[in-house]
């Protein structure tokens, strides 16, 4: 087998694991109202599943990556779709409503530690002049979760239960550790990351303000997102089942979106952050008066999804930027 073959398969096998983390980050928000009947808990009390997974993945991401700093790659990689695959089957089983809220903590530790492995071992694939394209393969199982995975996850929960959508998400998970563990070559370990060096960097004025901008832009997507289908449901007046559709539209307006916002960073990226978040802020505001009606609260919606994952692309450019503005002063400064 060629080297460039070995490299895709062992793209894809990433991207695998990539789109299953996407989903059980995600599928929670379509079946909120079948986790709250279950547990008998109110739907706002059910939407700290969606809380604790968010908080997770900002403790567990650099805890992770400084105590796993020094481990060879590919065996860490398999360790965590192990732990993923894990806490998701704890989720379909736990017996109370605390013993799920522990599952998803264990399973969002999982989520910065791959992305972070998943993103230098793609790099490492291929050549230099092609590792860009490497990490948007290696991302696209991320950005397929909100048109088949989320969408069939909720249909799947709400025919068989919500536990049932679990038990498929920790599936995929094994799926991909099994391509991980067959097509991804040994990774050689970089040298361990200087924590005082990478704390000078975040603590940078340009990289902080990008930071709060992500954090305050979308924020406002995940706190209408959270609750979208018993909106959906309760407000709207659409039937369960139809919400699965109504995602599925949600999810090819994401799609659409995070390509649009892509193209237009590229041409002129704070414009386009700002007409993005603007269009963001005003797609927010009329869904509350929308929701009234079902087609209203549809069309909005998909405008919404679109809006919301078109600042991806520019947010991360944003970040990216002032990095490289404080490597250029350091620099600089040294020389």
């Amino acid at each position: 087998m060629s080297r460039q073959s070995t490299a895709s398969l062992a793209l894809i096998a990433l991207a695998v694991g990539s789109f299953a983390i996407g989903t059980t980050e995600f599928i929670v928000m379509g079946l909120l109202p079948d986790v709250a009947a279950d547990f008998r808990i109110s739907i706002p009390a059910a939407g700290t599943m969606i809380s604790a997974y968010a908080l997770g993945v900002v403790a567990g991401a650099p805890l992770l990556a400084l105590i796993t700093a020094s481990m060879p790659r590919k065996p860490l990689l398999l360790g965590t779709m192990a732990l993923f695959v894990a806490g998701n089957a704890l989720t379909a089983i736990a017996p109370t409503y605390g013993v799920a809220i522990l599952s998803r903590v264990i399973v969002a530790f999982t989520h910065g530690a791959f992305f972070g492995v998943a993103s230098v071992i793609a790099m490492r694939l291929v050549p230099v002049e092609r590792q860009a394209r490497a990490i948007a393969l290696m991302f696209s199982g991320l950005m397929l979760v909100n048109v088949p995975g989320v969408p069939f996850g909720t249909l799947l929960g709400q025919a068989f239960g919500w536990r049932m959508a679990f038990w498929a998400v920790a599936a995929f998970g094994l799926a991909a550790a099994l391509a991980v563990w067959i097509w991804v070559p040994q990774i050689e370990v970089d040298a361990r990351p200087n924590l005082r060096q990478d704390l000078a960097v975040v603590c940078q004025r340009d990289v902080l303000l990008a930071l709060l901008t992500t954090v305050l832009g979308f924020g406002g997507v995940f706190t209408v997102f959270t609750y979208i289908a018993p909106a959906l449901e309760q407000v709207s007046g659409i039937a369960p089942h139809g919400v699965s559709s109504v995602l599925l539209l949600m999810g090819l307006g994401v799609t659409l979106g995070n390509s649009i916002g892509g193209w237009l960073a590229d041409r002129a990226l704070m414009p386009a952050l700002t007409g993005i978040l603007a269009l963001l802020a005003l797609a927010l505001a009329a869904f509350a008066v929308a929701l009234g009606s079902p087609v209203g609260a549809i069309c909005i919606a998909v405008l919404w999804g679109a809006a919301g994952f078109a600042t991806i692309s520019p947010l991360q450019a944003r970040v990216v930027l002032g990095l490289l503005v404080f490597s250029a002063i350091s620099d600089g400064t040294k020389s």
